[in-house]
């Protein structure tokens, strides 16, 4: 007994698997992006109203660059939040559903980069056609985001149910239902309906905050459970 003792406390333990690595990547994107949006929008001046205008008509000007480099970045970072929520998941309720909506926002928010949008309420300018890159980016990428988004907060409301966490259930939950209505409400303004097209801009940031929010609270509470 006292051997083999001896030769299990001289093998080396094989390293845990340590997704929480990958798992601060949500913990980061969110703040980083908003904290993006809102200096930019605060420094753009030339006709740019944020309650108006949707954050992705920062893509465009002179200094749209900023803009097409957030997308990418926090998409990317939202990809390896995707990868590691997979591995924290394991098996189980909502294993393979709830890391691949996640991983679709990140892929929609690269291509949103990728692909610029049309001008939209007049900014920059008053009338421009449209082009296919403006028709991608919200045909291919922003509106099948918004929708993953979504459903992975809904889904999540009975994957954790399942996984006995009521409290986490229920705030996913609300926040899918409140999503889904401010991106109703943004969608109404930046298609010149009143009295939603003079606070469009505004509907879709509350959208966006509801949901990166949940997304922080979600590496947060996979962060803890993998430490």
């Amino acid at each position: 007994m006292t051997t083999l003792t001896a030769v299990a406390a001289a093998t080396p333990a094989r390293p845990p698997s340590r997704p929480s690595r990958l798992l601060v990547a949500g913990l980061l994107v969110g703040p980083l992006f908003t904290t993006a949006y809102l200096v930019e929008g605060a420094f753009r001046g030339h006709g740019y109203d944020p309650l108006r205008h949707p954050v992705s008509s920062l893509a465009l000007g002179p200094h749209g660059w900023q803009q097409i480099v957030t997308f990418v970045v926090c998409g990317l970072l939202t990809v390896l939040f995707a990868v590691g929520l997979r591995r924290s998941l394991r098996g189980g309720a909502g294993a393979l559903v709830v890391p691949l909506l996640v991983g679709v926002w990140g892929v929609a928010l690269v291509g949103a980069g990728v692909f610029v949008t049309d001008p939209i309420g007049g900014y920059p300018t008053a009338a421009s056609p449209v082009t296919w890159h403006g028709r991608l980016h919200d045909v291919a990428f922003s509106l099948p985001g918004f929708l993953a988004l979504t459903l992975v907060m809904l889904i999540a409301g009975v994957v954790f149910a399942r996984r006995r966490s009521g409290w986490f259930a229920g705030y996913s939950v609300l926040s899918g239902v409140t999503f889904a209505v401010f991106f109703v409400f943004a969608t109404m303004g930046f298609s010149g309906a009143d009295p939603w097209v003079s606070v469009g801009g505004l509907w879709q940031r509350l959208c966006v905050s509801v949901g990166w929010l949940w997304l922080f609270a979600l590496a947060a509470k996979r962060r803890a459970a993998t430490d």
